[in-house]
């Protein structure tokens, strides 16, 4: 077990003001968006029917969630915390556009590290005697945004001596970015554990409060849980339990549900968000501009056709989170070759490739050599938001996070090796 740097670039990274503010601008909607598609179970039954025909992971989840649906749903404060990631695409005229890549329901990561990666840009400005351009950097703290939202959720449920349970993995390498926001929480003299063991520790009351080793848990904020590696039948026992009790989960399972590939690619039809935000209109036209091309493989082969004819011009998609699952290029045709004509292509998702504007920066990382390097960046707005039975108590952004790779890796994140910590620097 070693302890390392996480990655971060030497400089901050251009971004155009304009995108950025209506990243900003559209996050309130998005939070109402997933919160709405949570409460809609014909929406999510007929979104997911096919994949749940085709994908195991995805029908476990659904039939936890029908189980407790059918049971009756103990909780009663809901806490989202999500992240809607985007990239600048760069169109025809050269005008840089806005594109929405994926919206994260679940264990949405990174809030603490990046809180911390201004100062080092700020720095680095500084010490290169350009202070009135360190002067322009935002402010940004994600980790306090997030605790707010947790905090919230704690108070609703309305018991002092409750705590606020993190759910993680054995070996945690984000660790560091998991604590900024737990010490948070203790300074608002809120108890946190970390847990992983449920199944043998958890247990519910006849009221459905749930325990953990004999302390009575109100909020339990998952940081893993999204990749069916973090299962086995015990796990998913153990998540069975989580859901039929009484605590604030972040996300309830039909939130994560909302998070998947296939419901992103629904929200593109024509009149669903109409259908989902009835009387938002302004609300439905801002997230629309957002979206980029959305194709299902379920409607004939037309699209797949498409694809494998001029496969740089797409992105296959499967219905995976925590980055580093999709494919391009010649690897996206030969699977679609392989899948065309079976059932598990309605499992994948395809979308238009974005095409940003590279641009030049170092990226350090710890044993890499030291190099300037061709970039593309990603940003993310966290977004937060908490309801209590049918009234919306907290629905705002909290900050945001700039992810940075050199061009010839086409996919990957942070946790993947691939990305590293970035500031936007607006221009």
């Amino acid at each position: 077990q070693v302890v390392n740097y996480a990655p971060f670039t030497l400089f901050p990274s251009a971004v155009p003001g304009a995108l950025f503010e209506q990243a900003y601008a559209v996050q309130q909607d998005f939070n109402l968006l997933v919160d709405a598609i949570s409460q809609n179970k014909e929406f999510l039954e007929r979104t997911l029917a096919s994949t749940i025909r085709v994908d195991d992971f995805t029908a476990r989840l659904f039939k936890i969630y029908t189980q407790v649906l059918e049971e009756g749903l103990a909780q009663a404060v809901f806490l989202g915390i999500n992240r809607s990631d985007y990239m600048f695409d760069r169109g025809v005229d050269g005008t840089p556009a806005l594109k929405q890549i994926e919206i994260n329901t679940i264990a949405a990561s990174f809030g603490g590290l990046t809180s911390r990666t201004l100062a080092v840009h700020r720095h680095v400005l500084k010490a290169l005697g350009k202070s009135e351009e360190a002067s322009h950097l935002l402010p940004n703290n994600p980790s306090e945004g997030l605790a707010l939202g947790i905090a919230k959720a704690w108070e609703l449920y309305g018991s002092q001596s409750a705590v606020v349970m993190f759910l993680v993995e054995e070996v945690q390498r984000n660790i560091f970015d998991q604590r900024c926001i737990e010490n948070e929480l203790w300074n608002r003299n809120i108890r946190v554990i970390r847990k992983r063991d449920v199944f043998e520790k958890g247990s519910l009351d006849d009221a459905r409060r749930l325990y953990m080793d004999g302390q009575e848990v109100a909020v339990v904020y998952y940081r893993e849980g999204y990749v069916p590696k973090n299962y086995d039948s015990q796990n998913w026992e153990a998540r069975l339990l989580l859901e039929r009790s009484k605590a604030v989960k972040c996300p309830d399972i039909a939130t994560q549900l909302a998070g998947t590939k296939k419901v992103q690619q629904e929200l593109s039809r024509p009149g669903t968000l109409e259908r989902l935000l009835p009387g938002h209109a302004e609300s439905v036209a801002r997230i629309r501009a957002t979206f980029a091309g959305l194709y299902s493989l379920e409607e004939g082969d037309k699209m797949a056709a498409t694809a494998i004819a001029d496969p740089d011009w797409f992105v296959l998609k499967p219905q995976r989170e925590g980055g580093g699952n999709n494919l391009y290029g010649e690897e996206l045709r030969q699977v679609l070759e392989k899948i065309k004509d079976s059932p598990e292509r309605t499992s994948y998702i395809l979308m238009d490739k974005i095409k940003p504007q590279p641009s030049k920066n170092y990226l350090l990382r710890a044993h890499s050599p030291l190099k300037v390097s061709e970039c593309i960046s990603e940003l993310g707005i966290f977004g937060v938001y908490v309801r209590q039975g049918k009234e919306m108590v907290m629905n705002k952004s909290a900050g945001h996070l700039l992810r940075t790779k050199a061009v010839e890796h086409a996919d990957g994140g942070v946790a993947a090796g691939v990305a590293v910590l970035d500031t936007p620097y607006l221009v």
